[in-house]
């Protein structure tokens, strides 16, 4: 009888050392901030620095049109500090509800609040829900980031503040680049399949031509020929596709246009690579 109890008692110890060393390993992780989209988890990064574990919603190679967030996602946003929202993303108004529900007292914010918005490009009078692929709608956000976070954890306000200045410094040095380098290209005409760029293209005063239709929908034929016919006679040079979700027929478009194909990622976490990579495509298009 001894030797069962001493037995018990040993496994009692082992489960309690267990449990406390789970408790303190909890106690020591960084406390959780969720986004939806890569580019703000960078954006957020640059601003919290290594204060906060940042998670995202949707992966990389995720679609947002066509993402259903997992248990474990809500879960990870419900324990949360907070929700930082794009604002426009159509799963976000499908999700806000439930996380609202689980946990009332959960700060959500819009990023993109503040940001003149693009209509028509997704839909009649439809919001563009890209505004984090334009440098100085970036400020905006970053800024919005830093208000909000500032908000929640006052004690870190000042690194906050910091990192923000450095971030947004950042921003304007590559706004001044993208200046000067699409000047000359002011008022010409860009191709995208999907229309990803529009704050980007109106920044600049560049025209985008969407091929591939809306909601990464497919056009019908007769919609997709037209597409092409004006992207060809507008003279467009450059055709941007995001290769892991835009459509398969992709060189034989840019052939169609006359354009050069150029892959891009506006999902990417690495946001600010992405930028350069846009802007700099234009430069060999300048005969």
């Amino acid at each position: 009888m001894s030797t069962i109890i001493n037995r018990f008692l040993m496994s009692m110890c082992i489960i309690s050392v267990t449990m406390l060393t789970g408790c303190n390993q909890r106690k020591c992780t960084k406390p959780l901030v969720t986004v939806s989209l890569q580019p703000q988890k960078y954006m957020l990064e640059q601003i919290t620095g290594d204060t906060y574990d940042v998670r995202c919603l949707l992966s990389n190679g995720g679609n947002p049109e066509t993402y259903d967030p997992s248990f474990t996602n809500l879960m990870n946003t419900e324990n949360s500090v907070a929700y930082l929202r794009m604002g426009n993303i159509g799963f976000e108004d499908a999700i806000v509800d439930k996380i609202h529900e689980s946990n009332p007292s959960l700060p959500i914010v819009n990023t993109s609040e503040g940001i003149t918005p693009v209509t028509g490009t997704h839909g009649h009078d439809q919001t563009d829900p890209h505004t984090w692929t334009s440098l100085r709608n970036a400020r905006i956000i970053a800024s919005n980031m830093c208000r909000a976070m500032s908000k929640i954890d006052p004690d870190n306000a000042k690194l906050f503040e910091t990192n923000t200045k450095r971030f947004i410094a950042r921003i304007d040095s590559l706004d001044s680049v993208a200046t000067a380098h699409l000047a000359p290209h002011a008022g010409e005409a860009f191709a995208v399949w999907h229309p990803s760029l529009s704050y980007f293209a109106r920044d600049y005063g560049l025209r985008q031509i969407a091929i591939g239709g809306h909601e990464h929908k497919e056009s019908s034929i007769p919609a997709l020929k037209n597409h092409v016919d004006e992207a060809h006679q507008s003279g467009a040079r450059l055709f941007f596709i995001h290769k892991e979700l835009d459509g398969r027929n992709a060189d034989a478009v840019a052939d169609r246009i006359g354009a050069r194909r150029v892959d891009i990622n506006p999902l990417s976490y690495d946001w600010l690579g992405q930028m350069n990579l846009i802007i700099h495509s234009f430069d060999n298009e300048s005969e």
